[in-house]
């Protein structure tokens, strides 16, 4: 089934089922996904915006251009996606716990977004931007993030001889977050 321009606003996917499918240039607002099964379907220039999609499973779906707006997307295995055309960015999001295990996702862009506890081990990330994102607990463990920009990221910690940082951007008030290994008193 191809959905194509279509906009859901305020459905309650979890009462009613979103058809498996193919959804293009769809607008979902307000719509609940809580613990779904989303396994199979594809997303292509899709916008998430206000949703809650915590829990969902995204096993071999294909999100491409996809764009997560002021939504909730908690524990979300993102490592199960379909590889092939994986673009998505989130700006205001909730996006705890969510795993990102050896994804390629470079120059992706992550705004205003709370990313506790994310993992990103083995994932490629040259060129993100992390623009005034807390990543406090984040695993980032033999990650790219050469070119990477952390400016205006918070609460991150990340080991400098066990990740890839080659021309990554820091602002000299967090440096902490790469020194943090050594347990040293920063004034």
């Amino acid at each position: 089934m191809l959905s194509e321009n279509q906009k859901f606003d305020k459905a309650d996917f979890t009462k009613t089922i979103l058809p498996i499918g193919e959804y293009e240039n769809c607008t979902f607002i307000n719509c609940n996904f809580y613990n779904l099964n989303l396994n199979d379907y594809i997303f292509r220039e899709c916008l998430f915006d206000s949703c809650d999609l915590s829990l969902v499973s995204v096993k071999n779906t294909m999100f491409n251009d996809v764009k997560f707006i002021k939504s909730k997307l908690l524990g979300i295995r993102f490592d199960e996606c379909k590889l092939f055309l994986l673009s998505f960015e989130f700006n205001n999001c909730l996006l705890k716990l969510s795993v990102f295990y050896k994804l390629k996702l470079k120059k992706i862009v992550f705004t205003n977004t709370n990313m506790q506890e994310c993992d990103f081990t083995e994932t490629d990330l040259s060129g993100a931007i992390f623009d005034n994102c807390d990543l406090l607990n984040a695993t980032f463990d033999r990650t790219n993030l050469e070119k990477a920009d952390f400016r205006t990221a918070f609460n991150y910690s990340l080991d400098p001889e066990n990740n890839r940082i080659k021309k990554a951007r820091f602002s000299t008030a967090s440096l902490h977050g790469l020194l943090q290994k050594y347990d040293i008193v920063i004034d």
